[in-house]
């Protein structure tokens, strides 16, 4: 098994291409790279992130950058010394499809959409947020779809960011929710009640929102973890309310633990050495 860091794992499965095709490997690279300093977002990526994250040696990582740079493509701070896209790139944070992980997972959600019949989407952890990167409708006639593909959120205000503070040690858990205290404002809530959310979600393992982020929606999530520690990812079905009644929140979450268990098979393999 390797010793990578469970964050890691989800960024190399998230954005490695996959075998590239005989010369295009220098372009890929040079994708990947922007990629990885784009979810860095404003706060940036260090050289050892992004060449850790790549699996791509410093020399050549730090080579990538300047090129980048050279183009406008990337920029370093001088005072940190990080890199980040700026403004205007950081669509690229959107993952290619024809990654091997994204294929699997879309036919996973598939499966589960289909089964459940309304909208489920897959949500990473960015720093001091989660982004949606997948997400595919059921056959429910009425969808609810707040949640589209690159929307982002603050960790502490839905349910997947709350599936995902439900894994983690109280502390680690607070000291984000601290950092993103001035962004609940419009949320009406306070530190105290998302930390009661929190541990009943981790009672019962799984967060469930009776009151969605649009008014007359509910929301359910389950953290996909793929070793010990906490999730950076997870399962989430959004629908109105009267799709997620009390008697049919276990039928969902077990939909979603079996598509949750599959997906972090899919991470373990990527943790297996070459």
């Amino acid at each position: 098994m390797s010793t990578a860091e469970p964050m890691e794992l989800w960024s190399r499965a998230l954005l490695e291409p996959g075998q590239p095709s005989r010369g295009t490997q220098a372009i890929r690279r040079a994708f990947l790279v922007l990629r990885v300093v784009a979810l860095g977002r404003e706060n940036g990526c260090g050289l050892s992130e992004v060449s850790d994250a790549c699996g791509l040696a410093r020399p050549t990582v730090r080579r990538i950058l300047m090129a980048l740079m050279a183009e406008g493509a990337v920029e370093q701070s001088r005072r940190t010394m990080r890199y980040r896209a700026p403004g205007y790139l950081q669509i690229l944070e959107l993952l290619p499809q024809n990654v091997p992980f994204m294929r699997q997972a879309n036919l996973l959600l598939d499966e589960a959409a289909e089964e459940i019949g309304d909208n489920v989407s897959l949500t990473v952890r960015s720093g001091l947020e989660t982004v949606c990167v997948a997400r595919r409708l059921g056959s429910y006639p009425i969808q609810v779809l707040s949640l589209g593909i690159g929307v982002r959120r603050p960790i502490g205000t839905s349910s997947s960011s709350i599936a995902i503070l439900s894994t983690m040690p109280e502390r680690e858990a607070m000291q984000i929710l601290a950092e993103n205290e001035s962004r609940f404002a419009d949320d009406g809530v306070t530190l105290a009640e998302i930390m009661a959310i929190v541990e009943r979600a981790r009672a019962c393992g799984y967060a469930f929102r009776e009151r969605g982020l649009v008014r007359g929606t509910r929301a359910l999530s389950i953290a996909i973890r793929s070793l010990d520690g906490p999730a950076y990812a997870t399962l989430t079905v959004t629908a109105i309310a009267r799709r997620i009644p009390p008697q049919r929140v276990n039928t969902i979450v077990e939909v979603l633990r079996s598509c949750a268990a599959k997906m972090s098979g899919l991470i373990a393999l990527d943790a297996e050495p070459t």
